[in-house]
């Protein structure tokens, strides 16, 4: 679960944006929002991952009924539509992996390194390596992805903990550690503080993904619920907060008066230009880049999996066979990843509008809760017998914040976009526009819901049941 939960996410976009927007001041509305989005979130999908034993799909159709397919599909199909560029992401770390160890990526002048590769067929093929590496895992089954899990979390945890203490260690050093634990009263009453921590929040801890969903149906029914969902939430936020000072130290260490671009330039410019440039002007700065992106490659590959795991067990559920159903996904990985491998605009485009979709799916899983009444649904399926950790009825009202929350996320994202690309408001593939993200979330939902009636007549009963793999 907690491979499924740390990723890229957390190495390259939490740095970047806890720096931008304050520090301590954004630690503070993140640490709130953890606890009125993550976790909640993460108590509904375990539970209700367990207590179906389906998928995303099965999981609102048993819950709601099968009027809601269409529901659960959206869900299953966001975080797949990831799966296709995120195997890109994970490409490139195994580049610049391989880069990092050969001496190919130039101290003064990584820009160079990464203009020749992204966009490039290079791209294409990293992004390959990606999926059969994510497919062989999944092909072995769940004990496949246990076994895998067992290797990679512990190793990238390891790698993180020794980049954030190499980096603490570094002269001027507490300087970093001052700007991200030192909160500000002032910046608190920024909102967009607060809507960038509860993003942050919604993109990196996996809640409402459907992951958890799909990963709580292997649980052992004595298993505790919310005990579970708050050790992800917490052990997720912590490799974020030590990825943050791993960077943030090591910015404030060795190139203080850079810290401005840094924190501007982007996920992948701050991985890939500055994390190098800043790796060359510490001792023994090559085997710490090594080290980095290793730690990035484990985090991309383990939430990977989870994405593939996810998309076929919809597939299984629907009556497919786990063969056909892996080899299925496996394939449309690899073509529909084509673009964002050799686009990068199309691939900021589908970051964009999937992202952003992210937020529809949390609040479809807080839908099915309250449509379900708060309190039964707390009782019948978190409070069971086997239950270490009781929740009380504050979650009920946590559940109701979540529906305001997802809609005042999509409606804030879509509102600063409306001025981002004018010229291209309503084109279909232009990143970050209002209209792309309504024309394709239109299109997906058009087609799900007309096919929700199929989608409840194959649901095959007992195809979800765990012991089946």
């Amino acid at each position: 679960m907690l491979g499924m939960a740390v990723g890229t996410g957390n190495i390259w976009r939490f740095p970047r944006i806890a720096a931008t927007n304050g520090g301590g001041s954004f630690l503070v509305a993140w640490a709130v929002f953890l606890m009125a989005w993550s976790v909640p979130l993460l108590i509904v999908e375990f539970a209700i991952g367990k207590g179906t034993r389906y998928g995303p799909v099965g999981a609102f159709i048993k819950t709601l009924g099968p009027k809601f397919a269409w529901m659960g599909a959206w869900v299953a199909f966001v975080a797949t539509a990831i799966m296709f560029y995120y195997s890109v992401v994970m490409g490139w770390t195994i580049r610049f992996f391989v880069a990092s160890l050969t001496g190919e990526i130039p101290g003064k002048v990584p820009e160079a390194f990464w203009n020749s590769f992204n966009s490039h067929p290079q791209a294409l093929i990293t992004h390959v390596c990606a999926m059969a590496l994510g497919i062989f895992v999944v092909s072995k089954g769940v004990r496949g992805i246990e076994t895998a899990a067992k290797i990679l979390m512990p190793s990238l945890i390891v790698l993180v903990v020794v980049l954030a203490v190499r980096a603490v260690m570094l002269p001027g050093a507490e300087k970093g550690l001052a700007f991200l634990f030192t909160p500000h009263l002032k910046q608190l009453g920024d909102y967009r503080i607060w809507l960038q921590a509860l993003t942050q929040n919604a993109w990196d801890t996996g809640a409402g993904w459907g992951l958890v969903t799909t990963y709580a149906i292997y649980m052992r029914r004595k298993e505790d619920t919310s005990l579970n969902a708050f050790v992800i939430g917490f052990g997720n936020n912590s490799i974020s907060l030590l990825a943050g000072i791993m960077v943030l130290c090591t910015v404030f260490s060795v190139m203080p008066g850079a810290a401005s671009q840094i924190v501007g330039a982007g996920n992948e410019g701050l991985t890939f230009i500055w994390i190098p440039q800043l790796f060359a002007h510490i001792p023994a700065g090559r085997l710490f880049m090594a080290l980095f992106f290793l730690a990035l490659l484990f985090a991309a590959w383990t939430s990977l999996v989870s994405m593939i795991e996810l998309a076929a067990r919809v597939l299984m559920d629907l009556g497919m066979t786990r063969g056909r159903a892996i080899a299925l996904v496996g394939t449309a990985g690899v073509l529909f990843g084509i673009p964002s491998a050799l686009n990068i605009d199309f691939f900021h485009n589908q970051d964009w509008v999937w992202g952003v979709g992210l937020m529809l799916s949390g609040f479809f899983f807080a839908f099915a809760v309250l449509r379900s009444g708060v309190k039964k649904w707390r009782e019948t399926y978190i409070n069971h017998a086997g239950s270490d950790l009781r929740i009380g009825a504050w979650w009920d009202w946590v559940m109701r914040f979540i529906v305001v929350e997802s809609v005042v996320l999509m409606v804030w994202w879509l509102w600063s976009a409306r001025g981002a690309n004018a010229k291209a408001t309503w084109t279909l593939f232009s990143p970050g526009n209002v209209g792309t993200v309504l024309i394709q979330w239109g299109a997906v939902l058009v087609v799900l819901v007309l096919a929700n009636g199929w989608m409840a007549r194959h649901l095959k009963e007992g195809v979800g049941q765990p012991q089946e793999d």
